[in-house]
């Protein structure tokens, strides 16, 4: 085989023209590996791709592109628009998957752009490889690069901002630095259209541009005015969203963006509490915090990873080329690290809102990520340098890079392959097939609102029902923007406000149920303590993962709603069997709660009722508790103390047809099953004292069949 001029690359293998034009040797290699890098981790992603709607915000996201509507704040304009054209080039794949697929393809090019940002500073080395593909297959980033959220193109936008300072750090001359400013410029602007979390970037980035501009004499009131352009330029995007709004076609949207006011509002997630996670006033110690991302970084990004990060910090410092960046990287981590954790204001002692708090620390992995490459780099120099055998070392490089990204992908492969996953588009399908013909459904919270969105705008599911959300019903423009789409729904007043519903303008959901009674109403799940103004006018039956809304006139019928209600879905998901952070977990946790949900009911009825109808709802209780139970060999473990207490309770009212020594047996074996699994539950000592009295009693009544007076 020949070679061109001493080359590597056989004479007959040939880049493509916009690659080899004018590039060395170096700069054609640094971009075959970051293609490649970028073409594997794509073949990576896209069979593991899910294919169905995800949990989280992925559904409104997806919706919001059906309908080109706005979504949430602050509006994620690219992505909308990015996921509206993936839609419309993919329309084979359900809207869904196209979305999800886009996600996975920008995944991908963001580890290629990673590559080549080592590639920059340090040419085609193994430390390129290992800061791309390391940080795409690190659970976090693999797990949130195969579903629909804005995510992936932030890893973007952050992956071409180090690219870029790497550029204008080494870039050869005044004229080509500037250039390349004012690309960054307008990339700055444009990433912020995505994700406000990269301004704890930006606000690096830009002084230290222009300083360096500055002592090179290379900054003048023009240029400082052309970036501020180009900065300006990145943010067009946005102008999508007063379109939008102004349009009102969109049968889901968020927020009213006609006004400077609304725009401003939307933008600056004012909603939400700007630089805030939730519009809550917790907080979680800053210590907890920055505790819980260390332990994310060795768990998901490996000890080595760690420790050539640290190496590329303390290695690079005396590098010309190296120094300044790796400086920079720091200044950026610690910075986004330490804010971050002050403003991020969930309790991550829940592990769902742990989910929320870490896709966050994406940002944050990009760096680490890209210190590590730097630092194996700079390691394999310095052994070089000392032992000799260059060869020997970039080897070893390459055999370490290999075996880490190896041993990451078979590590998180089977919990981040999602193809299969269709967990919470099940979900919202059982919803919606359960509910009476014309019913309106007052959906609360992400699991049921987005799954059950999407479903309904983007798949055209049950186009007979209305889907009203709770929340947003609360804000003033959601029924003047909205209102008209949901057609046959009446809203007696501009707002629902839970507190004050004697407000002018406002209503309270009693007035809303008396103002709709020709539909049947459910609320998805739950409703908000603070209104009660309903409770004297309706009543509320339990219905699967629902609760159904009527009035107190209308006569309920134990017998017949509990055989109503016992096989409402058809659920098959095996219990406890989805990672406790994830959004599966929820809706499988749900789903299972929903199949004694009436039997709950009912004892709780029960309790409040006398006689003979007190008798007849616990044994009925009972006997829905006993079916469920004994039809699963793993359940809920609430399930083994509420049969427990069914089983005393019909004990207690000396119920004829049921053996005494039988119901005890059962409630004392149930109560123990359940102190096995919740062993620190907070009744645990009054529940104790509960298996220490029947055990008691059963002994007692044995004793007297055994020596009848």
């Amino acid at each position: 085989m020949r070679y061109a001029g001493g080359s590597l690359l056989p004479y007959k293998w040939k880049l493509p023209r916009f690659v080899s034009k004018g590039m060395s040797w170096e700069q054609r290699s640094s971009w075959v590996l970051s293609g490649a890098t970028a073409a594997c981790v794509a073949a990576l992603y896209v069979p593991c791709v899910q294919r169905s709607v995800p949990g989280g915000d992925s559904g409104e996201l997806i919706t919001t592109a059906c309908e080109l509507g706005v979504a949430h704040p602050p509006g994620y304009p690219v992505f909308t628009l990015l996921s509206w054209l993936s839609i419309r080039l993919l329309p084979s794949l359900s809207p869904a998957h196209s979305v999800n697929l886009m996600s996975s393809l920008l995944g991908a090019l963001a580890s290629g752009v990673l590559c080549l940002t080592v590639c920059r500073l340090e040419g085609p080395v193994p430390g390129a490889a290992l800061a791309g593909g390391m940080f795409a297959v690190s659970r976090l980033t693999w797990q949130w690069s195969v579903v629909a959220e804005v995510f992936t193109l932030n890893n973007l936008c952050v992956a071409l901002l180090f690219f870029l300072s790497a550029s204008f750090h080494c870039a050869e001359n005044g004229n080509q630095r500037r250039k390349i400013a004012h690309l960054g410029a307008f990339c700055c602007g444009f990433g912020l259209c995505n994700q406000h979390t990269l301004i704890l970037y930006v606000v690096i980035i830009i002084p230290w541009v222009l300083h360096r501009l500055f002592s090179e004499k290379a900054l003048s009131l023009r240029i400082f005015v052309n970036l501020a352009i180009c900065f300006g330029a990145g943010f067009l995007p946005y102008i999508y969203i007063p379109v939008s709004s102004y349009l009102n076609s969109a049968r889901w949207s968020w927020g009213d963006q006609t006004s400077l006011s609304g725009l401003l509002t939307h933008m600056l997630r004012a909603e939400y509490g700007t630089f805030s996670l939730a519009k809550t006033s917790g907080s979680v110690n800053i210590t907890m915090m920055l505790q819980a991302q260390l332990d994310h970084f060795v768990a998901d990004l490996s000890l080595p990873v760690l420790v050539l990060a640290g190496n590329g910090l303390v290695l690079s410092i005396n590098n010309t080329k190296c120094g300044t960046i790796s400086l920079l990287l720091t200044a950026m981590l610690l910075i986004y690290s330490l804010f971050f954790a002050w403003r991020a204001n969930l309790d991550i002692g829940r592990p769902l809102l742990l989910g929320v708090v870490e896709r966050f620390w994406l940002q944050s992995d990009a760096a680490v990520c890209l210190l590590a490459g730097l630092g194996l780099n700079r390691t394999c120099s310095i052994l070089e340098r000392k032992l000799g055998n260059g060869a020997l070392w970039k080897i070893a490089g390459w055999l370490l890079t290999i075996t880490l990204l190896v041993h990451i992908i078979r590590t998180n492969h089977k919990e981040c392959n999602l193809s299969t996953n269709s967990v919470v588009e099940k979900f919202g399908l059982e919803l919606l097939a359960s509910v009476p013909k014309n019913s309106i459904i007052l959906t609360r919270g992400d699991l049921p609102g987005n799954s059950l969105r999407y479903l309904h705008y983007c798949q055209d599911v049950r186009p007979d029902v209305r889907l009203v959300d709770q929340e947003m019903m609360t804000y003033s423009w959601y029924i003047a923007k909205l209102g008209h789409h949901l057609e046959g729904v009446h809203f007696p007043g501009r707002y629902w406000d839970p507190v004050e519903s004697e407000e002018k303008h406002t209503f309270s959901l009693k007035n809303f149920l008396l103002h709709n009674p020709q539909r049947d109403v459910f609320a998805c799940i739950g409703l908000p303590d603070e209104d009660q103004s309903w409770v004297q006018r309706f009543s509320r039956w339990p219905f699967g993962v629902c609760d159904f809304l009527t009035p107190v006139q209308k006569k309920f019928h134990p017998e017949d709603w509990a055989q109503r209600t016992r096989h409402i879905y058809n659920w098959s998901e095996p219990h406890n069997s989805f990672s406790v952070l994830s959004w599966e977990r929820v809706a499988n946790e749900e789903m299972w709660q929903a199949r004694m949900k009436t039997a709950f009911f009912l004892f709780d009825l029960a309790e409040r009722m006398m006689g003979e109808a007190k008798a007849r709802l616990f044994e009925l209780s009972y006997t829905l508790y006993k079916d469920i139970v004994e039809t699963y060999s793993q359940y809920p473990s609430n399930w083994d103390k509420n049969l427990a207490l069914a089983c005393e309770r019909l004990l207690r009212l000396g119920h004829q047809g049921y053996s005494a020594d039988s119901l005890l047996t059962c409630s004392v074996r149930h109560f123990r099953l359940f102190l096995q699994k919740e062993p620190n539950d907070p009744q645990a000592p009054a529940i104790r004292s509960a298996i220490t009295h029947l055990s008691k009693e059963q002994e007692r009544l044995r004793q007297s069949s055994r020596n009848p007076t």
